[in-house]
């Protein structure tokens, strides 16, 4: 997440992907206004561009690697 980025609300399972429609977890907040959400894969693969345009990214990815909480304590 960059510094620039104004907080908003984290992504939830209702966030889609803007072109695949998987769940978002990237979200480019564009320079001239509003933004586009992609899952992890389209993610990194536009992320790069998007920030030479100005947009903040706000990248949630690392929720994708995150032992859920309702995990056996084996699991943990």
């Amino acid at each position: 997440m960059t510094g620039a980025l104004a907080p908003s609300k984290p992504l939830s399972a209702v966030d889609r992907c803007d072109r695949c429609g998987a769940q978002a977890y990237v979200r480019a907040v564009l320079a001239g206004g509003g933004d586009l959400l992609f899952c992890a894969h389209h993610g990194r693969r536009f992320s790069e561009a998007l920030r030479a345009g100005g947009a903040d990214i706000q990248d949630e990815t690392d929720r994708l690697i995150e032992t859920p909480a309702i995990a056996p304590d084996k699991e943990r």
